[in-house]
């Protein structure tokens, strides 16, 4: 399975939210982000416990990657913007894609966003249900 790094995050999510979906809130620039927060947010996912994997799978991957990259606030404004450039680059990566809009998916960003830290593990449950949903193969046509 593809990862996400630092590089692939300020050259193409970051960027891309920056430019497509800067609305009347401004991406600020990259190098403002808050130090590690970000970092840790590309690593939590592909972490190990006793040599098994704490999320399982692909949507298990994405939904964590996700939901860290909107609460842990990685940046002073965009988070949600940066997820969903982050959330389509990581896909893409591992040859799949979302088929749903970008206001739809905006608007369960703000969800998760506004979800309460105690029900985390039912919010990244949510998340993978979503996913699950609308996830597709990408096709290259």
């Amino acid at each position: 399975m593809e990862r996400i790094n630092i590089s692939e995050v300020e050259h193409l999510a970051h960027r891309l939210a920056k430019e497509t979906m800067n609305f009347d809130e401004p991406i600020p620039e990259f190098k403002t982000r808050f130090p590690n927060i970000l970092e840790s947010s590309l690593v939590v996912p592909f972490q190990e416990f006793g040599g098994k994997p704490a999320y399982s799978g692909l949507i298990g991957k994405a939904a964590m990657l996700f939901y860290l990259m909107i609460k842990n606030h990685p940046f002073q404004n965009g988070n949600k913007r940066i997820a969903m450039t982050t959330l389509f680059l990581f896909l893409y990566k591992n040859k799949k894609w979302l088929k749903v809009s970008n206001q739809e998916l905006y608007n369960f960003a703000v969800w998760v966003a506004q979800s309460p830290a105690t029900l985390k593990n039912s919010v990244v449950l949510g998340i993978e249900d979503f996913l699950k949903r609308y996830i597709t193969n990408y096709k290259n046509n």
